[in-house]
């Protein structure tokens, strides 16, 4: 027998009451689904003037009007949280609610963690598997190239230095088929042992290895396949991934999203990364509010020119505390740290940064490690011209540095190994862009603090 479906529907005055009554006896006569309300969600303006009480007795379940001629988003969300919903069904139609309308129900139903369908469409919460025996967080981001793994890196060691014994559960579209373990407290990884697992067919520059480098913590991979439109993958081993991490010694888990996917694990807080860079109206519009809503921490990445500007910067900061206001929100930009030193070198750089940053990544560099850039190149995720471009600045260099990323091993490691070039790898670091934002590491380990907090509370 099937389990009983808490309903809440949607309805407008454009439809002829008795046509919308029909429905809603419809769905009631279903043996699963019970309809516990509805909403009036426009239209109600050609409607007999007649009270909320005399609808519900018509329609047989409680009834609520729109307040204006607004969309009522939060009496929506007050029905759900009055009624135990399960789901939302929408049984409204044009002109009261249009596309963007429908993705704004749409992100406030998925934030109650419930499903929203209306005749042809259903959409759904990420599933979220409560496996977790420790605290735990997850970092997710916006959007792909928007520093998710180095913002893992930076949370990682900051937590790790701070006697919180964290691992680091990744999921990659190049992860292994089975979830791989990596002692990056143990191992010493240089550049040869990452040639010589690539060499082996392992994806040596996947997201667990860079985690394990970075961080020199335990890592452990998983991959993913597919990325829906609110978030869940199609296919992943992070569910195993996650009762790995159970077992090991850690004391702390930090499960990293992949793209815009969000990793299927229920976890205590959540950091979510946007992408300054990106199109405003991902953001704004679709599934990014419901991304962005699922913050404790929101930190904004590539906070520079030409990437995004000042105004650009404050318009996402204003959405984020329109959407999430009781999240805390610091705006960044990445600055390259060399894991090993570089000092008086003359350096080929590889990096994921756009072209348009690479004078300012060059200065820092000069300024702050005291080397030389003699060359440049933005294709670490493009093999023919990563080659290139290598070409060109090959003998004129001491040391490659790197960026641990897409082609970093199979190709600029091992051409630059193979010309007897040093390799050193390079971590970039996120910076707030100035002194009004709270510290960063400051709040990231409130928010650690509070996922313990969270987690002891419910055992």
């Amino acid at each position: 027998m099937k389990a009983l479906n808490k309903m809440l529907c949607l309805v407008d005055g454009e439809h002829y009451l008795p046509v919308t009554q029909e429905a809603i006896d419809t769905l009631n006569n279903l043996e699963h689904i019970d309809v516990e309300g509805a909403v009036f969600i426009g239209g109600t303006e050609k409607l007999r003037d007649e009270s909320e009480e005399s609808y519900s007795e018509k329609l047989g379940v409680p009834v609520q009007f729109a307040k204006d001629k607004d969309i009522p988003y939060d009496i929506i969300v007050e029905m759900i949280r009055k009624y135990d919903i399960d789901t939302v069904m929408d049984l409204s139609d044009e002109p009261i609610l249009d596309y963007p309308k429908r993705f704004k129900i749409a992100c406030r139903v998925l934030g109650e963690g419930i499903s929203y369908e209306g005749p042809d469409f259903k959409f759904e919460p990420t599933s979220q598997y409560d496996i977790m025996e420790k605290p735990s967080i997850t970092i997710l981001g916006t959007g792909k190239r928007i520093g998710k793994t180095a913002v893992s890196g930076f949370v990682s060691r900051l937590i790790d230095k701070n006697g919180y014994e964290p691992c680091v559960i990744a999921m990659g579209r190049g992860g292994p088929e089975e979830p791989e373990i990596v002692h990056g407290e143990e191992l010493e990884i240089s550049a040869e042992f990452l040639l010589e697992q690539s060499e082996k067919g392992v994806h040596a520059a996947s997201d667990h290895w860079e985690d394990a480098l970075m961080s020199r913590i335990l890592t452990i991979g998983c991959r993913r396949c597919g990325g829906g439109m609110a978030g869940e993958v199609f296919l992943t081993n992070m569910k195993k991934g996650a009762r790995l991490a159970n077992e090991v010694e850690s004391k702390f888990a930090i499960f990293e999203g992949s793209g815009a996917a969000i990793p299927p694990i229920k976890t205590d807080k959540k950091i979510v990364l946007i992408g300054a860079n990106q199109p405003i109206e991902n953001l704004t519009t679709y599934f990014g509010p419901y991304r962005v809503g699922l913050g404790d921490l929101v930190i904004l990445t590539m906070c520079e020119e030409p990437m995004c500007s000042d105004e650009k910067i404050r318009t996402i900061e204003e959405f984020v505390n329109e959407i999430n206001p009781e999240a805390t929100v610091i705006s960044t930009v990445f600055r390259p740290k060399p894991l090993d030193d570089i000092s008086g070198k003359n350096v080929l750089f590889a990096t994921t940064a756009p072209e348009a940053i690479k004078d300012k990544l060059v200065d820092y560099l000069e300024s702050n490690y005291d080397c030389k850039i003699i060359g440049t190149t933005a294709h670490l995720s493009n093999r023919p011209l990563l080659r290139e471009d290598m070409a060109k600045y090959m003998d004129k260099a001491d040391v490659m540095l790197s960026e641990l990323k897409a082609a970093a091993v199979d190709v600029a490691t091992k051409d630059a190994i193979a010309a007897g070039l040093e390799v050193v790898y390079c971590d970039n670091i996120p910076v707030p862009i100035n002194d009004s934002y709270p510290d960063l590491a400051d709040s990231v380990l409130k928010i650690v603090d509070s996922a313990i907090e969270s987690f002891n509370g419910k055992n």
